[in-house]
């Protein structure tokens, strides 16, 4: 059964180590993206989705900038970020985990999520079902040719060379 991600209720978010003290968080808003769910049989289900990369907001204006720089996500020759699975495993009651293919940057990496999920359930607006899901997983950035840093004395790094994406999306059941 198809289904439709509402932008409304999904949040697509990072956070990686700025000089190895702290976290430098962000957010990104899907652009699209389309889920096959087979309740009966979640293996058979499989998403494809795009980030729009130009809406990254870390909240401070130069750091975007620098982020959307050929330096990281090259966003003027690459808008998207793009996800495909190639597969879904099942890991136990409402638990699966989604492998599949990261592309950024025009490179392609594989890329395994965990997940969880919550429905479906009836929407008491539209009588239409929705369903929640809660997706992680750690991005080796030099795998999408990531490697802009400056050494930072005694501590390593100036940015952390793995980024931890979140995505937290809802999903309207087309007719």
């Amino acid at each position: 059964m198809p289904w439709q991600v509402d932008p409304a209720h999904t949040d697509v978010s990072f956070s990686a180590r700025h000089m190895m003290i702290s976290f430098i968080r962000g957010h990104m808003r899907m652009a699209e993206a389309e889920i096959e769910l087979d309740e009966a049989k979640p293996q058979n289900s499989w998403v494809k989705a795009k980030i729009d990369a130009a809406t990254l907001d870390t909240r401070d204006a130069n750091r975007d900038g620098h982020l959307k720089s050929g330096d990281f996500l090259d966003v003027e020759n690459h808008p998207y970020i793009e996800y495909a699975s190639t597969e879904i495993v099942p890991k136990g009651a409402k638990k699966f985990e989604v492998r599949g293919n990261l592309t950024v940057r025009g490179k392609s990496a594989p890329l395994t999520l965990q997940g969880e999920w919550e429905g479906p359930v009836k929407d008491v607006f539209s009588g239409k079902r929705r369903v929640g899901f809660f997706l992680e997983g750690d991005i080796d950035t030099e795998k999408w040719a990531i490697t802009w840093n400056v050494p930072v004395e005694g501590l390593g790094w100036l940015i952390g060379k793995t980024a931890h994406l979140t995505i937290d999306a809802e999903a309207v059941e087309e007719e």
